[in-house]
């Protein structure tokens, strides 16, 4: 077997020299060592490396991220060694698409184990490269062709933009700023929610008038400069341009990056601002290059507009955003449709979801691991079922572990059992869930929760193919396929050193996201119908339908919770409504946090410190009931167990109810 060739690109001579010691023991080739971009690429041309080891920060005036981009173009895998993994520098690094992250210092079983991993992430990628879609692209040209109103098109719209090039507040402006009644602005919210601003309600926030704007905004917000300006250029920007004073200021922002596009020979600036200083790069404005069609679509979105009544509270629309039906009601007997929209229990036709069926088609036949990414009730674990049922382990276990509501002491024994006396209480032996599900599959929901010891176990399970377990003096191999699920941000549960890198690249092989029903609203009639067909039967009464006015009702909320918030909401209706038409339903009220907060001295609280707070505040309005209906479970839309480990973990105490 011909060795593989690795190019180390790093300009600390003795870490370089390390690693080749280290590569050249396992038996691969170093045709390298390159401590800057241009000696790289001098390199690769000359030896033509199979993988690069690749620092971010080098000699000379380019990053590792910049090389990064062109080993993209040039089809070379690559994988990062780096000292940082700051949440900026971590999704700069995303956007070049690595196979692995790898943080000094770091052991030589690291090493090997993460060159283990990225191969395996690589020949994953070459199988599914050429069936796959480019999905972000897709969905901006199906969000801009839907019948619904414009603000809700346009918040679908930025949440897509977000994940090609992440921001917090979105600019989109006529270069001749003397039209800018026209401009928008997309803001994105701390809970992922967008908020759509046109220039007049801007101005009011930042409390500058309508005279002022005028005298700043006579020229293009940015003319020249650089796509990517952050630091003492941004800090400069601010100060010759008050706009961008005025807009950075009040939404705290550092950086931005900035791209163009045509439309009717008039020249359009969208402009990206980051609250992360050293967020974008040259990855981020190629990116941005190469993306011009799809913004040329948006700004015809925006363009084309016919809504703009709704522009004043985008929050509260008042167009009519219920599907266009001609029936009085929606009947439980009319399921011929519902029955064809169906795919392996999962309910729904909309072109998002058909998205995600086709991923589940493609990866089911394989042992490819699988991530499955959506928030809270959006129906992942009916998804982890999906794809067993389509393998060809579908006639063997499928073994469900929440992982979340493992007690903190016993996760392991849970998982991969232990021996009789082992430890105090354990009187007999246990098999853990992994052996339960040897020839078949299991699915770890809520991965995120799952405690650093118990993920370094894990990713040895993934690697080696065999556990041990607790108190036993030897190992098993294990036949498994393991599909994981979260609505956490791994990214940043790594960046925060909750979560290991080299199990996150690992789990990572094959993401599959899941649409939350507010971008898939075409799909609320049939999930309706398909609960009142679900909740009438052995029940005494008659439901048989919901009334066009409950639906749009259905249709204009955001559904925080989700399809699981949409089935409690219809069950309750049903047990409440008198006849065989549901003719109201009752929604929750919606209790918005300020974003920010002018002149805050305080210190920034942690993620832990605000779901705490948040969890508290919930258990205070349910006056310490979790259980049932109008519980802080329901509320907080996760399952009781869920909450009860959650507020074990944050030292929660019921001094709420004094």
């Amino acid at each position: 077997m011909m060795k593989e060739k690795i190019l180390i690109v790093e300009d600390e001579f003795i870490v370089a020299n390390d690693l080749r010691i280290m590569l050249e023991k396992a038996g691969y080739a170093v045709c390298g060592i390159a401590p800057s971009v241009v000696k790289a690429l001098d390199l690769i041309s000359a030896k033509q490396p199979d993988w690069v080891l690749l620092d971010i920060f080098l000699q000379g005036d380019k990053t590792g991220i910049e090389l990064a981009a062109q080993l993209t173009e040039m089809n070379i895998p690559f994988i990062y060694i780096s000292a940082n993994t700051n949440q900026a520098t971590l999704e700069a690094a995303k956007a070049t698409l690595p196979y692995g992250f790898m943080v000094k210092p770091f052991r030589e079983k690291d090493l090997l184990v993460m060159l283990d991993i990225a191969r395996y992430r690589h020949e994953q990628h070459q199988k599914y490269q050429h069936t796959e879609e480019p999905a972000a692209k897709t969905q901006i040209a199906e969000i801009v062709q839907k019948k619904e109103p414009f603000h809700i098109r346009l918040k679908e719209t930025g949440a897509v933009l977000n994940t090609m090039i992440p921001y917090d507040f979105l600019w989109i402006s006529r270069a001749n700023q003397k039209a800018g009644s026209r401009d928008i602005g997309v803001f994105r919210t701390a809970h992922n929610q967008y908020k759509i601003f046109n220039i007049e309600e801007l101005l009011e926030m930042m409390c500058v008038s309508q005279r002022d704007f005028k005298a700043w905004s006579s020229t293009a917000i940015l003319n020249g400069s650089s796509p990517v300006i952050s630091g003492y250029e941004f800090k400069k920007l601010k100060m010759e341009n008050i706009l961008i004073k005025c807009i950075a200021d009040h939404f705290k922002l550092e950086s931005l990056l900035i791209t163009e596009a045509e439309r009717e020979e008039e020249i359009f600036q969208f402009v990206f601002f980051s609250s992360s200083a050293g967020l974008y790069s040259s990855t981020h404005s190629g990116i941005a290059d190469r993306s011009s069609k799809d913004f040329s679509l948006i700004l015809d979105m925006i363009s084309d507009r016919k809504d703009d009544s709704s522009e004043k509270h985008p929050s509260v629309p008042k167009e009519k955003s219920a599907p266009v039906t001609t029936e009085k009601v929606i009947h439980k007997t009319e399921n011929t449709k519902a029955r064809s929209s169906e795919f392996n229990g999962i309910i729904g036709d909309s072109k998002l979801l058909h998205a995600v069926f086709k991923k589940i088609e493609l990866v089911a036949p394989d042992d490819t691991s699988v991530l499955i990414l959506g928030e809270s009730g959006t129906g992942k674990e009916r998804i982890a079922h999906a794809i067993h049922k389509l393998s060809p382990r579908k006639s063997r276990t499928m073994v469900t572990v929440n992982c979340a509501a493992l007690p903190l002491t016993l996760i392991e024994s849970e998982l991969f059992g232990h021996e009789k006396g082992a430890f105090t209480g354990a009187n007999e032996k246990r098999i853990g869930k992994f052996e339960q599900a040897d020839g078949g599959s299991i699915f770890l929901d809520e991965i995120g929760e799952l405690p650093l010891e118990a993920q370094a176990k894990l990713l040895r399970v993934l690697q080696e193919k065999e556990i041990e377990r607790i108190g036993g003096n030897y190992t098993k191999k294990i036949n498994v396929r393991i599909i994981t699920a979260t609505n956490r941000n791994l990214e940043k549960e790594v960046a925060e050193g909750r979560f290991r890198l080299d199990l996150y690249y690992r789990l990572n092989v094959f993401p599959v996201e899941l649409p939350a029903l507010r971008e898939r609203k075409e799909d609320i009639p049939m999930l309706v119908q398909h609960f009142i067909n679900k909740y009438s039967r052995g029940s005494s009464e008659n439901i048989t339908a919901i009334s066009p006015q409950a639906l749009k009702e259905l249709n204009n909320y955001d559904w925080p919770g989700n399809i699981r918030e949409l089935e409690h909401l219809i069950e309750r209706s049903m047990v409440m409504t008198e006849g065989d038409t549901i003719s109201a339903v009752e929604l929750p009220l919606v209790h918005h946090l300020p974003e920010h907060t002018s002149g805050e001295s305080s210190r920034v609280k942690t993620l832990e410190e605000m779901e705490r707070d948040h969890i508290l505040s919930i258990l205070k309005i349910c006056k310490g009931k979790i259980f049932g209906a109008g519980g802080a479970a329901e509320i907080l839309n996760i399952p009781s167990t869920t909450l009860n480990s959650k507020i074990k973990k944050l030292g929660i105490r019921y001094e709420f109810e004094k």
